[in-house]
């Protein structure tokens, strides 16, 4: 199971300045950028949560409609962003040996496709689950794990990996008792003083391991 922002694609700090102007066009002014405190690394809970810290109003989920939208809109405004090391490659290999994975990530389904298209990245949308349906991760998690049964046609599955960058993609995959890998230098110290046994500086070094 592969995050997808800084873990398939090297899309972080444009995806949160897009994030960030995305709630401004909205009309929300007093946004808190200290994205990596939220407590919901999620798209979904970012814009609710400072939906409610300017309007003093019932926050609708018809505004994620708009949100995502815009969002795409301000993504495009930046050069297309680049694949991390190893990326299309190691999910091009999946595809042709049949291993079954699937995707799961704290976007929005529209800029998640976005970034994958911009790096050439393999993928089904049927194979996607995100902040969409649920604000905490373990709840997308789970999905992207019932969609992948669906797609490979497989009732369970013996050993599910979860490959991610941040120290969120690692306490999710411990709340569920998932193995973990994690990708990338930026947070791998904190990664390891947490608990992750296997980090990566990129898929390239991890595809060295599995083949």
């Amino acid at each position: 199971m592969f995050d997808i922002d800084g873990t398939l694609t090297d899309s972080v700090p444009m995806y949160l300045i897009s994030v960030t102007k995305a709630m401004r066009s909205l009309g929300i002014k007093d946004i808190d950028t200290d994205y990596n405190n939220y407590k919901h690394h999620t798209d979904s809970y970012a814009l609710r949560y400072n939906f409610e810290r300017n309007f003093d109003k019932q926050f609708s989920d018809d505004l994620i409609e708009d949100f995502e939208s815009t969002l795409v809109e301000q993504m495009l405004l930046f050069d297309p962003v680049k694949e991390i090391n190893g990326a299309k490659s190691l999910i091009q290999l999946f595809k042709e040996k049949s291993i079954p994975f699937c995707f799961a990530t704290g976007a929005l389904p529209k800029p998640a496709i976005l970034k994958l298209k911009q790096c050439d990245i393999w993928y089904d949308e049927s194979l996607l689950a995100t902040s969409k349906t649920h604000e905490p991760r373990e709840g997308f998690v789970l999905e992207a794990i019932e969609r992948a049964k669906a797609f490979y046609n497989r009732s369970e599955f013996t050993n599910i990996v979860s490959v991610g960058d941040g120290l969120w993609d690692l306490k999710t995959a411990q709340s569920l008792s998932l193995d973990f890998v994690g990708i990338g230098g930026k947070n791998r110290k904190k990664l390891l003083d947490n608990g992750a046994m296997r980090c990566y500086e990129d898929l390239e070094e991890f595809r060295k391991t599995l083949f």
